[in-house]
Formats: C-alpha cells, structure tokens, sequence
C-alpha cells in the first residue's frame, strides 16, 4: 500500500534564463513519481508522470513567470496496479520564476579598440519560451526594463577594474590610447533581492599596440635571433669563402699557363 511508500527529499529549483529544472531524492523502488505544479492563479499541471528518474523538466508549466508555484511530487505505484488511495507527496519551496530564474551569460558578438575608444557589442541570451512566430524570446523581451547589462573593464595586466552600466546592447567607453584591454559583460536585475547578479561573459582583451613579441613571448625572440646571427655569419663567412675560392682559382689558372708554357 501506499502508506509505505518513501516521500521525496531534498527538492531544489534549478533555473537558468527560465529553463527551469526540478530535482530531488531519493532514487525510487518498486515505485515510481509524478510531479504537480500549482500555481497561485493556474490549474494544476501534471509533469513526469510515472517517471523512475529524480530530476523533471517543468519549463513549460511555468510559462506565467511572475506566478508563484509549489511542487507535489507524488511517491505513486505502478500503473497496472489499481489504487484508488491518494499516494503522499512531499512539497516544495515556492519558486517564482520572474525573482528566482539565474540570468546567464551574455554572447560578445564584436568588439573593437580605436584610439581612445572601446566599443563592446553583446547579445541576451535567449530563453525556451517562443514568440507566436517561432522565434525564441531573449531575456529581454521578457524583463524589459528590469534588466540592465554591466561592463567591467581593466588595463591588461592590472587588477584595477572599473565598470560601466547600460539599458542596450552596446558600450562605448574611454580608454588610453595604446594600452590593451581586457573586458566582460554581465546581467543585473537591481530591483531583485537576491540572483541581482547574472553570470559573466568570457573575459576578453583587446590587441591594439601588441607586437610579436607580446604576443608570442621569448620563444620568438630567441628564434629571431638565431636567425639574425645565421644570416649576419653568412654574410662574413660568404665573402670570405668566395674569395679564396677565387684566389685559388686564379693561381690554378697561372700554373696552367706556365706548365704550358714551359712545354
């Protein structure tokens, strides 16, 4: 019977750009679990029903971002077996994905140093919910106003940051001319009380001045300068060469002449 039926342990929320994953213990036996999300304002939505795994992709019952759910994961027994008692459930914690959802790192789609200037552009990242056209929305299109992006910037090879905000997808910031820069974007919601701070970009840097040797350290300059004193070797040893091959040349020609003579 049910009453014997281990009930769900541990049960987080895992929720990046609205992909929203559910999970929890322990591994069933002889049993299988089914997931419930109850929203404030919704029906009830069945997910992973009957499924022997502990992890369950509740995404698309989440589509009302601003509602708050709990989930019922039900301990239930097979199918084949009729059982009209009602299986224990354990609940979750309430999860609201508009407050809750981690925003993920932003795409750095160009970038460019000229002169004084650092232009960055960057690109949302796209979430699993579609427009009616097909096409998925990004962040944005979701946050609106909420979300501001964060440009942190430095000098290569100094730890002094500094950081620009912006409501676009561009930055444009003054910068010395002739000193490379390294850089990331990231996500912020300054409304939130917690997950204000999304995940970072990559961290990129600029190349504007960097020579070879910047580039490629002291390998190239070694290579460099066995090749300058091969070629500067050359350059004495040649000569030199040539021209005792030549004043030998030239004696040869003279004993001929004179055995020749002397004949």
């Amino acid at each position: 019977g049910y009453e014997d039926l281990p009930t769900a342990v541990n049960i987080t929320w895992s929720s990046i750009n609205f992909k929203t994953i559910l999970q929890w213990q322990p591994k069933p036996s002889g049993y299988f679990y089914t997931v419930e999300i109850h929203g404030q304002t919704s029906d009830v939505k069945k997910k992973c029903i009957l499924t022997s795994e502990t992890e369950c992709d509740v995404t698309d019952a989440l589509r009302n971002v601003k509602e708050t759910y709990v989930a019922h994961i039900l301990s239930v027994l097979p199918a084949e077996m009729d059982n009209f008692e009602e299986p224990p459930f354990e609940v979750s914690e309430k999860f609201t994905p508009y407050s809750q959802t981690v925003i993920g790192k932003p795409e750095i789609k160009d970038y460019s140093q000229k002169g004084s200037k650092l232009n960055v552009v960057f690109k949302d990242p796209l979430t699993p919910y579609v427009f009616p056209n097909g096409s998925f929305m990004s962040i944005q299109d979701i946050f609106q106003h909420d979300l501001e992006y964060k440009l942190y910037y430095w000098k290569d090879q100094s730890s002094g940051k500094k950081d620009v905000t912006t409501k676009s997808h561009n930055f444009e910031v003054s910068v010395d001319s002739g000193k490379n820069y390294c850089f990331y974007v990231q996500g912020i919601i300054p409304s939130r009380r917690e997950n204000r701070n999304g995940q970072e970009s990559r961290v990129l840097c600029t190349s504007v001045g960097r020579n070879i040797l910047d580039e490629y350290g002291t390998e190239v300059f070694i290579i460099l300068a066995v090749i300058a004193v091969a070629v500067i070797t050359l350059a004495i040893v040649l000569p030199v060469v040539l021209c005792k091959r030549k004043k030998a040349k030239k004696a040869r020609a003279v004993r001929e002449k004179e055995l020749l003579n002397g004949v």
